[in-house]
């Protein structure tokens, strides 16, 4: 690459920062688009935007190798008209301003890499869902119609930038397991430490995951191949039950035991830790089909391999 300087759009949060860390290790230029920016070192910048005009900070496109947007705010909320609004504006609008700011570049970004969702995927016990074969609707058991909705609106903004010299590739990522704060997987050890780690609901539903360095390394992977347009499915191979997983974490924690909880207890507890039962109750059985075919090798195929990596790293 003649250059190795990325754009990060929304890069403060969990994934922001662990991508910022991983690109900076290897002697890549970040630059993070903020409404908030702090700092500048070990090779990362920030900078500011507002996510909806096009400002001084689209000159940091020019010339750039790539483009990672991550904005929008957290889906861990109640879903209700104000939430939703603001899920729904804060994924459309930084997109469709990208897309008008590479549009103006003399040397627009080769890659654009822009967040999409994994939960775009219809409900699924009995088979794997890929990028070719996969289903993409809501399921009224799963209480996931917005959600779809949000990622269905969310791909859409992507493909009507209008960015001919750039190629775009909507992330369908999956539950990214890391240390960091905001990552799932404390919450799971927590739960499990505490003898809460018993399966949710009926436990059949599928869980989709990716450990956070295979993460970055697909980043990686993908905005070296600009032949690649389209969605990618950003998840390891091998999905597991939520039952599944609370075994682990149990036998990770050295937990005897763990309480499972009911989809009533599952009612009450996200009403009142202000969340949605969806997050939990969805069956995400995805693969990653387009990035096994090009020839990604995953660090981390297994649920068990990657938890107890993570448990390594934990002081």
């Amino acid at each position: 690459m003649k250059t190795t300087r990325l754009i990060l759009a929304g890069g403060t949060g969990f994934l922001g920062q662990l991508l910022s860390r991983y690109f900076a290790t290897r002697d890549r230029e970040v630059t993070v688009l903020t409404r908030t920016p702090r700092r500048t070192e070990n090779r990362v910048r920030e900078i500011v935007w507002d996510g909806e005009t096009v400002g001084d900070w689209a000159r940091e496109l020019d010339g750039a190798a790539a483009l990672i947007n991550l904005a929008g705010v957290s889906v861990n909320c109640r879903y209700h008209a104000r939430n939703r609004r603001s899920i729904l504006e804060s994924r459309i609008r930084p997109t469709r301003v990208l897309g008008e700011a590479i549009a103006k570049c003399a040397k627009p970004p080769r890659v654009w890499l822009n967040a999409s969702t994994a939960t775009i995927y219809k409900h699924s016990l009995n088979r794997a869902m890929d990028e070719e074969t996969g289903e993409i609707g809501a399921t009224p058991e799963a209480k996931d119609a917005f959600s779809v909705e949000v990622a269905r609106a969310w791909e859409r903004a992507l493909e009507d930038a209008d960015t001919p010299a750039t190629c775009k590739v909507a992330l369908r990522t999956a539950m990214v397991l890391g240390t960091g704060r905001n990552s799932v997987f404390p919450a799971l050890r927590r739960l499990a430490r505490l003898g809460l780690g018993g399966k949710m609901g009926s436990g059949k539903q599928f869980v989709s995951w990716i450990h956070e360095h295979d993460f970055c390394r697909a980043i990686e992977w993908l905005i070296a191949r600009d032949d690649l347009s389209g969605p990618v499915n950003v998840a390891a191979p091998n999905p597991v039950t939520n039952t599944e997983m609370m075994r682990v974490m149990r036998r990770l924690c050295g937990a005897p035991f763990g309480l499972p909880v009911s989809q009533w207890m599952l009612e009450v507890g996200a009403f009142l830790l202000r969340t949605e039962t969806e997050l939990i109750i969805k069956s995400r059985r995805v693969t990653p089909s387009r990035l096994l075919a090009c020839g990604f090798k995953f660090r981390f195929e297994l649920f068990e391999e990657a938890v107890s990596n993570l448990e390594h790293r934990t002081p």
